[in-house]
């Protein structure tokens, strides 16, 4: 059967115009991270009737995926995950434009993910801190707005960066003084109403940077994410950027509205939180503590650790 967008996307039409659907038909949205979270924001997106996608990922797919991502099957274990994200976009819209960028994105590549783009959303894998910050410092440059949208326990949050609002370090207190530990712990309280109880703490593997995740929350977050590009891209709906944003339960049955920590270094409510978050997440303290010794002993001119914290590249969640 022959493909058209017109007939492929019709049963859009009623909830969006059809001048809407044209926008959204010559929209380009960059997705950093096509794991659990990321390959599901694209078939979404995909379904809405994006037409143009630029896709990075340097990681391939495994079994251990097959519980939350929606490329991973039998026929793609070892496929590069752009690749096969690519692929699954191109059977929905035949028609799109799909530019893969499987060794992710770094210093040297970042503005050529972002070169006419008009939306980005970060489903960067969650302990890859550095490579959140560098898509969305490079996002705020190039005047692009970035959805941050992912599972946490059984739900999602929801935040909007946009080039003139809050930025991603504001909101999350992060700044270069702060250890590794830190930031995983800054990162997480901004994105959780507070200290998400569903985690057991004994399957968060931190040293290989793993955590529970269920295909439910991955879902969830990809049906927001496809919501705001829509909102976004049409001019329509209530949008409200950060500082603010929503984190869904569907477990509890609640909505409640996020707003930003406080510094985990620089205010009394920051340190306790850093200091229960430390408490629940033992082997996080462990690697805080492992951190302020590496960097004293280099300051005290000693030789450095034996075990180092290695650095970070984009993986997918």
């Amino acid at each position: 059967m022959e493909f058209s967008y017109e007939r492929a996307f019709a049963r859009n039409i009623g909830l969006v115009t059809e001048a809407e659907q044209k926008r959204l038909r010559q929209t380009r949205v960059g997705l950093a991270g096509m794991g659990g979270v990321g390959g599901a924001h694209l078939q979404a997106l995909a379904r809405i009737g994006i037409g143009a996608f630029h896709l990075a990922d340097p990681d391939r797919f495994d079994v251990v995926n097959f519980n939350r991502q929606l490329g991973a099957s039998m026929p793609t274990v070892g496929r590069g995950k752009a690749e096969v994200c690519a692929q699954i976009a191109a059977e929905i819209n035949p028609e799109a434009s799909l530019r893969t960028f499987p060794a992710g994105i770094n210093e040297e590549n970042i503005g050529e993910f972002l070169s006419g783009v008009d939306v980005v959303i970060d489903g960067i894998e969650f302990f890859r801190i550095e490579d959140h910050r560098l898509l969305h410092r490079a996002c705020r440059a190039a005047g692009i707005p970035v959805i941050v949208a992912g599972p946490i326990g059984y739900g999602s949050v929801v935040l909007v960066f946009t080039p003139q609002g809050c930025s991603f370090d504001e909101y999350f207190k992060l700044d270069d003084g702060m250890t590794h530990a830190e930031k995983i712990v800054a990162f997480g309280l901004g994105n959780a109403p507070g200290l998400v109880s569903d985690v057991d703490p004994s399957h968060v593997d931190i040293e290989n940077q793993r955590g529970p995740a269920l295909v439910s929350a991955c879902m969830l977050a990809a049906a927001a994410a496809a919501t705001e590009v829509l909102k976004i891209v049409c001019g329509r709906g209530r949008f409200v950027p950060a500082p603010h944003g929503i984190y869904y339960d569907p477990y509890r049955r609640r909505v409640l509205t996020m707003r930003p920590r406080p510094s985990l270094t620089r205010t009394l409510r920051g340190r306790i939180l850093r200091w229960l978050s430390f408490r629940r997440f033992p082997a996080v303290r462990a690697m805080h503590e492992r951190e302020l010794a590496e960097r004293n002993a280099a300051e005290a001119g000693a030789p450095a650790a034996r075990e180092r914290i290695q650095p970070l590249t984009l993986t997918s969640s």
